[in-house]
């Protein structure tokens, strides 16, 4: 009989999950003092993994924030530096403007020196001057202004340089703004 009752008693709890149209869940099984233990030992983990997940996402953000910050002040800083550079130049203008009303092959003499002296710092900042005439047209140097009918020279050659250019390739401030000799037809 006690095999009777007890499969009354499945067939009982099987009836009332099957007509309420709910499975019993694992959740509300009882669980074990030992399975209790493992419940707040993975609990513990993963309280920890998530504060470790926390901090580890707020020092990135303060990373991001103190290399924006260092990027910016060393941007600012090469500002700075290139401006200082050019104080000479500045310095040197005024002196020949002072001069202007004196001897004019002196002040020309002294426009020029200027404009080496700043030809010179673009170098050093690495943008060479370009101003070279006679040369084949290269469009990664050269930007056309004009296209000429120059009898004796080869085609696509640059025949004037009609304002210079500064640096090469990915690091060039400007092109070379040039006349070329006009292709033969």
């Amino acid at each position: 009989m006690a095999t009777t009752g007890k499969s009354a008693e499945s067939g009982t709890a099987a009836a009332d999950a099957a007509g309420t149209g709910a499975e019993p869940r694992p959740q509300d099984a009882p669980v074990s003092a030992a399975g209790q233990d493992r419940i707040r030992e993975l609990e513990a983990k993963a309280a920890e993994c998530e504060d470790r997940w926390r901090r580890a996402m707020a020092d990135a953000d303060n990373t991001r924030k103190r290399h924006v910050a260092e990027l910016r002040a060393e941007r600012a800083a090469e500002r700075a530096r290139v401006a200082a550079a050019f104080l000479p130049v500045i310095d040197n203008l005024e002196l020949a403007l002072a001069h202007a009303e004196a001897d004019p092959t002196a002040v020309v003499q002294g426009v020029l020196a200027i404009r080496d002296q700043a030809v010179q710092l673009l170098t050093g900042l690495g943008y060479e001057r370009d101003d070279e005439s006679g040369v084949p047209f290269d469009p990664a140097r050269h930007e056309v202004v004009a296209v000429v009918d120059e009898p004796g020279t080869e085609p696509n050659t640059v025949t004037r340089v009609v304002r210079p250019g500064y640096g090469t390739g990915g690091g060039q401030l400007r092109p070379t703004a040039v006349t070329v000799a006009q292709p033969r037809r």
